[in-house]
């Protein structure tokens, strides 16, 4: 069993991992990238996404990454 971390907040259970094993956020990464981008194409907030504050902000380097170079557009779509 896990060390809770405070007396009111129970077991500490931590976050799946934003990728699997192997795996990297970088903005080659498009259908990775897509899950996180809303379909108006603004990225989703690390609440909605269940990322940690460090995951968020690869995923939102990688994203601006990939706007810039133009492989994910500013609106998703997804045809």
């Amino acid at each position: 069993m896990g060390k809770p971390t405070s007396i009111y907040s129970g077991f500490y259970r931590g976050r799946p991992p934003l990728v699997g094993p192997g795996g990297t956020v970088g903005h080659k990464n498009l259908s990775l990238l897509r899950r996180f981008v809303s379909k108006r194409g603004g990225i989703m907030s690390k609440q909605m996404n269940g990322s940690t504050s460090k995951q968020q902000r690869s995923v939102t380097n990688a994203v601006k990454r990939a706007r810039s170079l133009a492989p994910l557009t500013t609106a998703n779509n997804e045809i």
